[in-house]
């Protein structure tokens, strides 16, 4: 039996059912401020879902390992998923210099980050009211090529921090060999767009005595215990040691 799903993405500025969001935008700290709305980036579509407070972006972005870069050249358009991590008011991602998304982007292409993490499935009473809850993140503009050598060693180790904090300090650090095969680059979290869904299903008042069971079937990232690999003899460290529980 198919489940016919209500669209979730709809962060296009073609959509539908325009509201103007920009009057509830209020000044703040800069580092915590509304994102006003760009033509490309205002949620037209279920509007209420719609979030442009920088913290809602942070925390999308800081709980994702991967984002999805979109971008079109000759042959095309692509999306490519790829490790992300955050720093300040920027994205940042990596990858070979002969890679097709890095020599495309250090050339000032334009671009669309995408994150999302799927929390729920929502059934409802009827098959159109069927949703998802959500927290989705979109992101345009242009990546930068990180240039300054210490810069790009000290996100690095950001990095390493995000897959597992005191990671850098017992993992061998990148050499210079490895840097200079590797790009680094970062987009500015000034044009973005957030929009989440936490809640049951809407049904139609004439629709509540269908039937059928209705509720939300949620989901969870669940950590599993770690696999040592069969040749190391060294002791678990705390982030090991923890990587269950820490998550609980």
């Amino acid at each position: 039996m198919a489940i016919i799903l209500r669209p979730v993405s709809a962060l296009c500025a073609n959509a539908d059912i325009a509201q103007d969001e920009t009057s509830s935008i209020k000044e703040r700290n800069p580092m915590t401020a509304a994102l006003p709305p760009s033509d490309r980036t205002r949620i037209r579509r279920v509007a209420d879902n719609a979030s442009y407070e920088r913290t809602t972006l942070h925390a999308i972005i800081d709980d994702a390992y991967l984002c999805h870069v979109a971008f079109a050249d000759s042959s095309g358009t692509h999306c490519i998923p790829t490790a992300c991590w955050r720093e300040g008011e920027h994205l940042y991602i990596h990858g070979s210099n002969g890679g097709r998304l890095v020599k495309l982007l250090v050339k000032g292409t334009q671009a669309c980050v995408t994150i999302t993490h799927l929390d729920a499935l929502v059934l409802a009473r009827t098959a159109f009211n069927h949703t998802m809850n959500y927290r989705s993140a979109m992101i345009y503009g242009s990546f930068e090529k990180v240039e300054d050598e210490a810069h790009r060693r000290a996100t690095m180790d950001v990095f390493m921090d995000k897959i597992a904090p005191g990671r850098q300090h017992e993992a061998r650090r990148g050499n210079d060999k490895e840097f200079a095969a590797t790009t680094i680059l970062r987009i500015a979290l000034d044009e973005a767009a957030c929009k989440v869904r936490n809640d049951g299903p809407h049904d139609e008042p004439e629709e509540m005595g269908v039937a059928a069971w209705a509720g939300i079937l949620p989901f969870r990232v669940q950590r599993l215990a770690p696999v040592r690999d069969a040749q190391c003899d060294i002791a678990a460290p705390h982030y090991v040691a923890n990587w269950v529980s820490a998550a609980a």
